[in-house]
C-alpha cells in the first residue's frame, strides 16, 4: 500500500511527522466524513510538536514571501506581496479574490481582499493548519461560516476559531469579519503546495501534502 504523506513525513523524522505518528496511537484522531476531527484530542497530542513547528514559522513564511514557486517548483499566481498578490478562487471556484503577506502594527498577517472587503488572518495559521492536517492524517471538511454563525464541529472553520488551536482562538483578526477561515485559507494552502483541496459545489474537504 502506498504510504500517506503523514507516513512519509514520520519516516523522515521531522516534527510534523512525529505529530502524525503520535496521532495514530489515540483512537478517534483520524477524521473522515463520518468521524469529525477531535480538536481537543489533537491539541493534547500535538503540544510538543507544535512548539517545534512554530519555531520554523518565521523562516517558512519569509521563504514564501521571496518566491513565485511553491515547494514543488510549480509557478504560483504571484509572490504574495501587496504589489504582486496571489490570485485565488474559492473552493467551489465560483469567486476570485486576492491574498498577500503584510505586517499590521507588530503582527504578521495574511491580507485577504474580496471585492472591496479586506480581511486579516494571523499568518501563523499557515504552519499551524498544516501541522494539524498532518496530525489528522486524512481529509477534513472545510465548513466555512461567517463570524456571526456557529461553525460545524470538526471542520477547518471550527478549528480556526477554537480555544483548542495553537493560538487559543480566532485566526481571523478583524472584528465582525473573523470568519470564513474555511473558505479563504484552504485555497492559499493549496497555492503554496501545502494542501490538497476539493473543488466540488459544496461540502469540500482538504488534506495535507
Amino acid at each position: 500500500m502506498r504510504p500517506t504523506s503523514g507516513e512519509m513525513l514520520a519516516r523522515e523524522g521531522d516534527a510534523e511527522g512525529a505529530l502524525w505518528k503520535r496521532s495514530q496511537a489515540v483512537e478517534g484522531r483520524i477524521t473522515t466524513r463520518d468521524s469529525p476531527l477531535d480538536l481537543k484530542c489533537l491539541a493534547t497530542a500535538g503540544k510538543e510538536s507544535l512548539a517545534k513547528a512554530r519555531t520554523m514559522s518565521a523562516a517558512s513564511t519569509r521563504a514564501i514571501q521571496h518566491t513565485d514557486c511553491d515547494k514543488t517548483g510549480r509557478k504560483m499566481s504571484g509572490t504574495g506581496t501587496p504589489e504582486d498578490p496571489w490570485t485565488l478562487q474559492t473552493p467551489p471556484q465560483t469567486s476570485e479574490y486576492e491574498m498577500w503577506l503584510d505586517t499590521v502594527g507588530d503582527r504578521d498577517v495574511i491580507v485577504c481582499k474580496v471585492g472591496k472587503t479586506i480581511l486579516h488572518y494571523d499568518r501563523r495559521c499557515l504552519d499551524d493548519l498544516h501541522t494539524m492536517l498532518v496530525a489528522a492524517g486524512d481529509w477534513v471538511e472545510l465548513g466555512s461560516a461567517d463570524e456571526q454563525k456557529d461553525a460545524k464541529p470538526g471542520t477547518i472553520e471550527a478549528w480556526g476559531r477554537s480555544a483548542e488551536n495553537p493560538i487559543g482562538g480566532w485566526y481571523g483578526l478583524k472584528k465582525g469579519l473573523r470568519g470564513r477561515f474555511g473558505m479563504y485559507i484552504p485555497p492559499l494552502m493549496e497555492e503554496l503546495g501545502r494542501a490538497e483541496v476539493e473543488h466540488n459545489p459544496r461540502n469540500n474537504r482538504m488534506r495535507a501534502v
